[in-house]
């Protein structure tokens, strides 16, 4: 039996922006939709969010910042909370990783990580 009391599932699609993408200005935009779950044991809110963005080129985009959408959710166990947020990068794939913040009720802070995903323009990857 799992006993970690913090477990936090991020699950991840992702889709290719076509209409306010321009290749020909090295512009790549990408939407993408996470589902987070508190598959733990005790309730904890997400303070913060920390991406690590990278392109094809090896280009890196940090981004840090409160909660996400604006909102800092609440998940009880067994509750999620799914947003949609987007990124744009200067090549037709790219990688995103990362982690959450997040903080008990008793005040324990701990970290959700986000394992890498794909970014990709339909037809590059095969």
């Amino acid at each position: 039996m799992d006993a970690t009391p913090h477990r936090i599932a991020v699950d991840v699609s992702t889709h290719y922006v076509e209409d306010q993408s321009d290749p020909r200005e090295n512009r790549y935009v990408f939407s993408y939709t996470i589902t987070i779950r508190n598959e733990g044991k005790e309730p904890a809110r997400l303070l913060t969010r920390h991406w690590v963005i990278t392109d094809a080129e090896g280009r890196v985009q940090e981004v840090r910042g409160d909660g996400v959408v604006g909102e800092q959710p609440h998940l009880t166990p067994g509750q999620g909370f799914r947003y949609s947020s987007g990124a744009v990068l200067e090549t037709p794939v790219g990688v995103m990783q990362g982690s959450y913040q997040m903080i008990t009720d008793t005040g324990e802070r701990f970290d959700a990580p986000i394992a890498p995903f794909s970014l990709a323009k339909p037809g590059i990857v095969h």
